[in-house]
């Protein structure tokens, strides 16, 4: 059964500008507050222009609880919108003087004359917002941004690490009160209910038993569903102030009046119907943490780790007799930022020493900064695992695939993914369409033909070279190709190859596209794959190409 966790940051854009600006803001004249004003109060705020730089210490510096900067005087921050100049967002203090978001700013300036004010950047807080959610990984590999103040996290299966649902949102919430985030969070079986009872439920952390959204939503005011604005506002008029009575209403009846919004709302938020979430990562259960008294940061330590995550996930695989084809292992350092390592395997695998063997050498690159706090493992393309029956008279195979599967993967480790690979056959008659590449260790559907040997390097276009024959139909007896002369002194050919004419228009069919292949060698013995194409006599004259080199 899924388990979603919702965590809301109310006050999001004045919980960011407060960390970007620790020192506080820079009173502006009252002269200029009463114009409507708002200017940059100090010079922090020249990171809303920069938000790729100023989120990265999101989570790093512990702050001052906002609660008590709230106290000392009312904050807002001011947005210009069709040219009127209007409050974004303010904080506590400015809310209980009575100011709102929306609010225009003279008004606002009017009503409280000490009002501190700096500028909206909502791009800023959006882009805070993403360091967050890459933050919370270490309590999920699935987590996805909730609109502009709150994220999803799908924590099934990885609850069991925090000792529990309670427990783990509990974690959560104080590590960002640590940090000066004020956040509230509730799990539940589906977004919407976790959504609902993060926002508006009584506790700041609430845990739904599984199948228990019913309940828990009833209660609840109709703003919970995430209905627009106009159904928001009309249903009270009705008497519908809690979702409980739109449960006990006829179904038929709210759909004709309200529409199939409100339908959909509901039946997500109570799980008859599944919401999709954008995951900045694809979620899966196979996830591992190792969270640590003391942080690390010694090569040592790492490879330590390194060895005691994998061992872990190769039990939990071990046990369900699955595999994995890629495993991503994540440092994540006090001050929020997290370091990824990526290696994949060319089959399914899940024995700790291979997969360790090549995540060591790349511990080097990890930067600890002042230390890392918790380490986790996630394994991707998991699949079944066939278990193979070790027999004395028939390993001499087996083993020879296990050493190129372990030579691939090195290979892969070093140069990246995708750049090994092996070349497949193609049934095509041009040389250029038949080879394709595959998987290094795919299975040959087809054999080549021996009768028609090709080069090992094949270009991806024939280039053009200058040639000489003695006669029209021999091979050439010299070739300039890239500006250096080249003497053939042996040949072999032609192996005529025609085209392929059911691919295009028969008005399009010509003899101009019959190439000749020559293998020849020049005089400092390298090899060349060159044809000439089109034939004499005909309507062009035959060109001569290179198309690929033998070893």
């Amino acid at each position: 059964m899924t388990r979603i966790l919702s965590l809301w940051c109310p006050n999001w854009p004045i919980t960011t500008w407060r960390r970007k600006n620790a020192a506080g803001p820079d009173l502006s004249s009252p002269a200029e507050r009463g114009r409507g004003t708002a200017r940059r109060v100090v010079e922090g705020a020249t990171a809303h222009s920069e938000p790729s730089r100023a989120p990265s210490t999101a989570i790093a510096v512990p702050l001052p609880r906002c609660t008590g900067e709230e106290k000392s005087r009312p904050f807002a921050l001011i947005q210009s919108e069709a040219g009127t100049r209007k409050l974004a967002a303010v904080d506590r203090t400015a809310a209980a003087l009575g100011l709102f978001a929306g609010q225009k700013a003279a008004d606002a300036a009017a009503l409280v004359s000490e009002l501190d004010c700096a500028d909206y950047d909502p791009e800023g807080d959006a882009a805070a917002l993403e360091v967050l959610c890459d933050w919370c990984v270490r309590f999920s590999p699935a987590v996805a941004v909730d609109g502009l103040d709150g994220l999803f996290l799908d924590i099934t299966g990885v609850s069991h690490l925090w000792a529990g649902e309670a427990a783990m949102a509990a974690d959560l919430v104080a590590r960002l009160a640590a940090n000066g985030i004020p956040a509230r969070a509730a799990v539940a079986d589906t977004a919407g209910a976790a959504w609902a009872l993060a926002r508006f439920g009584d506790k700041r952390v609430v845990i739904v038993p599984p199948r228990g959204q019913a309940e828990a939503l009833r209660p609840l005011p109709i703003a919970a569903l995430r209905l627009d604005p106009a159904a928001t506002a009309q249903l009270p008029r009705l008497g519908l102030t809690r979702i409980g009575k739109i449960m006990d209403q006829p179904r038929a009846a709210l759909a004709r009046r309200f529409g199939m919004g409100l339908m959909l709302r509901v039946d997500q938020a109570l799980g008859g119907l599944e919401e999709a979430l954008a995951f900045r990562r694809p979620p899966t259960p196979w996830f591992e943490r190792l969270a640590f008294a003391e942080p690390i940061s010694a090569l040592e330590d790492l490879e330590r780790v390194t060895d005691d995550i994998l061992a872990a996930m190769a039990q939990r695989l071990t046990a369900r007799g699955q595999g994995a084809r890629r495993f991503i292992l994540t440092f994540h350092r006090l001050d929020g930022r997290a370091h990824s390592l990526t290696v994949g395997l060319s089959r399914p695998g899940r024995t700790p020493a291979p997969v360790a063997r090549l995540l060591k050498p790349k511990l080097g690159e990890i930067d600890p900064g002042f230390g890392i706090e918790v380490a986790t493992l996630c394994a991707e393309a998991v699949e079944t695992l066939a278990e193979r029956q070790s027999r004395l008279d028939a390993d001499a195979e087996a083993l020879a695939q296990e050493g190129v599967a372990a030579l691939v993967d090195r290979l892969t480790a070093r140069l990246g993914e995708g750049r090994v690979f092996r070349s497949l056959p193609v049934q095509s008659h041009v040389p250029e369409r038949a080879v394709r590449r595959g998987e290094a260790l795919a299975e040959l559907t087809e054999g080549w033909d021996p009768d028609k040997p090709r080069p090992v390097r094949l270009f991806r276009q024939p280039e053009p070279i200058e040639a000489m024959a003695l006669l029209p139909d021999n091979p050439p007896s010299r070739f300039q190709w890239r500006g250096r002369m080249h003497t053939v002194t042996r040949a072999e050919g032609p192996e005529r190859i025609g085209d392929e004419w059911w691919r295009r228009p028969l008005d399009q069919v010509s003899s101009d596209r019959v190439r000749d292949y020559y293998r020849v060698e020049d005089a400092d013995g390298a090899r060349f794959w060159i044809f000439r194409a089109g034939l004499y006599g005909g309507e062009t004259q035959p060109r001569w190409w290179l198309h690929g080199l033998f070893a």
